[in-house]
């Protein structure tokens, strides 16, 4: 009996030895208290710490000195290409509408189905011209005043976007420029808000209870 102990307790430390040294031994309790949470259950003859299998935080492998969030020119393809593909969608149901007005009068038959549908490419591809133009504008811009100032905050987003609708609305004279930015101004202004919205009302909360 003793000799099959010391016989299987020699083949596990040749094993042990063999692929890089003995295994930890770890009780019961220890592997009990290990949470697992969306894991199966190890073996205990792992060679492996569970613990270090679980780990409380995110951790990313980054190049030096990037940061963990998107910069400008990152989102610059998603924008434009978001935009161009909104603006085909809403320019073929603004181009379905129109066909269909304006072929009221007309029975269903090949040339009504064959003009709703030059109204519905016709209008979808300028919609989506429009809305992809202003998106590489904005995003031009928003790429160029934060490489000039060093710095990503809200002071780019709003200039972006002014200096946007100013160029967009360029050809239609001093009034154009000025609504265009405007426009322009007050969207990215909005846009700027919504999202520090939730700051500015947990600044305004804590502020009111600290009074």
């Amino acid at each position: 009996m003793d000799s099959n102990s010391q016989g299987s307790g020699g083949v596990k430390g040749g094993l042990g030895g063999l692929f890089g040294g003995g295994a930890p031994e770890y009780s019961n309790t220890e592997l009990a208290g290990v949470p697992l949470t969306g894991m199966s259950p190890l073996s205990p003859y792992l060679n492996v710490d569970p613990r270090y299998l679980t780990q409380d935080t995110d951790e990313f492998i980054l190049p030096t000195g990037a940061n963990k969030t998107r910069g400008r020119f990152e989102l610059a393809f998603f924008t434009i290409g978001g935009s161009c593909m909104t603006g085909a969608a809403l320019g073929a149901v603004n181009g379905l509408r129109m066909g269909l007005k304006e072929t009221s009068d007309m029975a269903w038959s090949k040339p009504r189905n064959v003009q709703i549908l030059n109204m519905v490419t016709r209008q979808g591809a300028s919609w989506a011209n429009s809305l992809g133009s202003v998106a590489l504008l904005y995003s031009a811009f928003g790429v160029a005043i934060e490489k000039a100032r060093g710095a990503e905050d809200d002071i780019n987003t709003v200039a972006a976007g002014t200096l946007t609708g100013m160029l967009f609305k360029s050809g239609s004279g001093l009034k154009g420029v000025a609504r265009g930015g405007l426009a322009g101004l007050a969207l990215s202004a909005a846009y700027a808000l919504y999202n520090n919205w939730d700051h500015l009302t947990g600044s305004s909360s804590s502020s009111s209870r600290l009074y």
